[in-house]
């Protein structure tokens, strides 16, 4: 997280900074003395395969590059490239993964030792998985190495728009000339990856594939938005203007980049709006994927891809509900002990969302308050870690908040994990376009899931112990590993007794362990259109009160 032929989206680039190969290249004592002969060929054998995948992959995928701080010596060219979102990009993406796929069958996987195994497993599955993807137009190749789907180009959270300007002043290093060349061709590049877009979201709107209104309407609204800034005030004019400034770099940067902007950027976003505005036109009200052309089927692989298990849409579901039900339980029992008795579970925790008291100040000066105590929250946390893990990580972490420019559509809360070098630590964005958006008691959580020992402590391992794992293990996101490990991070927060005093954190906890509950009961009745499914996921919500974790 977030680079694929079909969109640049935030989700994508910071899963292609992490992956769930991690967990198993953990270091096995002397395990490569217990191999043979034959399996120590084998595996050099794989391990250059899987050399070769890597470099392919960040040919395909420059911005990874970028983010992985791999866009340095014989990967320079990559620092000045957007990814291509035209379907040859996503016939070459189609390319990669069959080739992939094809090569590793002339491999004896039984004569590999047991790691490369492991690595073998899920590099084909990854694979296989963005095969079994091209049976949808709106599907990709990709996918199945950024561990999830995204249908549309084109969201209040997908695009060029709402990626670009902040992975270049984000991720995009400047440290001489050269490198801010490479960031001009880069918003060169955007120009075209919007008309790339804009081509793909026409193609689309034909075959009856849209967002649904509520989402095209906010698309919509902050693509003009975006249009009515003036080019100089820019994020992608002022990042280069400001660093080059800095550093003393030489160079007529900021006037150039407002003339790429002007004439290049705003001409193609001016495309990009007006093919929106009338595919979305046509937007549906329906929500659930099952509208599209092959939608069940499509829904069926996005499960699969995001939970990695063969579980069908009922099964989560029922899962769903029991697991409310169990929250729902222990929310009850520590509002009653807090003396909150009257009224439904949801209805307590909706009036304690409406107490002033339990929010900053929505200025600035509560906005800085609000990031103070989530770095608070780290700290504590950071002292437990000794007796959470044994693996002593750095584990740099800097806390942000969203963009003003994107945070009307931004997620709540998202990482940027840290470059492998080290040259950048991962930074936690939080979405305070108002403070509301935060009751105090929720904060703690989304730090402990975002930070340590969430998304921070888990990348930390490969930013930290990336040399003794295949490149490729850098580049791969399953969803249930990576947002299961952050889902336990909280758990073992409050497990190891950070909330004993604080019972409105534990109940924030909760409410964002809730919050997923329901979206286990949700999605799946939305897609079926079952009735009955779908006035629990109603009911399921109310009771989850007012709580919204990203």
């Amino acid at each position: 997280m977030k680079d694929t032929p079909l969109t640049f989206s935030r989700r994508e680039l910071l899963l292609s900074a992490l992956s769930a190969a991690a967990v198993v290249t953990l270091p096995r004592i002397a395990l490569a003395q217990t191999q043979s002969k034959e399996a120590l060929s084998a595996d050099a054998r794989f391990s250059s395969l899987l050399a070769d995948f890597a470099e392919e992959i960040l040919r395909l995928s420059p911005t990874s590059a970028t983010s992985l701080g791999l866009d340095s010596g014989a990967r320079l060219a990559l620092k000045s490239r957007l990814p291509d979102a035209s379907p040859a990009g996503q016939a070459a993406w189609a390319g990669q993964v069959k080739s992939m796929l094809a090569r590793m069958a002339t491999l004896d996987r039984a004569k590999l030792g047991a790691d490369a195994q492991i690595r073998y497993d899920s590099v084909r599955y990854a694979a296989n998985e963005g095969v079994d993807g091209l049976r949808f137009s709106y599907g990709g190749a990709a996918s199945g190495f950024y561990g999830g789907t995204q249908p549309f180009p084109v969201t209040q959270q997908d695009g060029a728009v709402l990626s670009v300007p902040e992975f270049l002043d984000s991720q995009h290093t400047i440290a001489n000339a050269a490198d801010a060349e490479a960031y001009l061709e880069r918003v060169t590049a955007m120009a075209r990856v919007l008309d790339q877009e804009s081509a793909r979201i026409a193609e689309q709107a034909a075959k009856g594939i849209m967002p649904p209104d509520f989402i095209a309407h906010t698309a919509l609204i902050q693509l003009r938005n975006y249009r009515k800034t003036p080019a100089a005030a820019q994020k992608l004019v002022t990042s280069i203007a400001g660093r080059t400034r800095k550093l003393g770099i030489a160079g007529d940067w900021e006037a150039r980049a407002t003339k790429l902007v002007n004439t290049l950027v705003y001409p193609a976003l001016d495309r990009q709006i007006d093919t929106f505005a009338k595919a979305s036109a046509k937007a549906s009200d329906v929500a659930g994927v099952h509208r599209l052309p092959d939608g069940a089927a499509y829904y069926e692989w996005a499960l699969k891809l995001g939970t990695s298990t063969t579980r069908s849409a009922a099964e989560i579901h029922a899962i769903g509900l029991e697991q409310n039900k169990m929250l729902q339980a222990r929310i009850d029992a520590i509002l009653k002990a807090q003396g909150i008795t009257q009224g439904t579970v949801g209805a307590r925790l909706l009036a304690l969302s409406k107490d002033p008291k339990r929010f900053y100040a929505d200025n600035d000066q509560g906005r800085e308050q609000l990031i103070a105590y989530c770095n608070e929250r780290v700290a504590v946390v950071r002292a437990l870690m000794p007796k959470i893990s044994h693996l002593g990580l750095k584990a740099p972490l800097v806390i942000k908040r969203v963009p003003p420019d994107i945070e009307t559509g931004a997620p709540l809360g998202y990482m940027n994990f840290a470059a492998l070098d080290g040259s950048r630590p991962a930074i936690y964005y939080i979405n305070l376009k108002s403070t509301t958006l935060w009751p105090k008691s929720e904060i703690a959580t989304l730090t402990a899931h975002e930070g340590i020992p969430g998304h921070t402590w888990q990348s930390a391992y490969l930013a930290e112990h990336h040399a003794a794992m295949p490149l490729i293990t850098s580049m791969m996101g399953f969803n249930a590993f990576i947002e299961g490990w952050a889902l336990y991070a909280e758990q073992l927060v409050d497990e190891f007794g950070v909330y004993a005093d604080d019972p409105f954190s534990q109940i924030g906890y909760l409410q964002a362990q809730q919050f997923r509950a329901c979206r286990l009961v949700v999605v799946p009745a939305c897609t079926r259109c079952n009735g009955r499914a779908s006035r629990r996921s109603a009911s399921c919500l109310k009771t989850a009160g007012a709580a919204s974790p990203p």
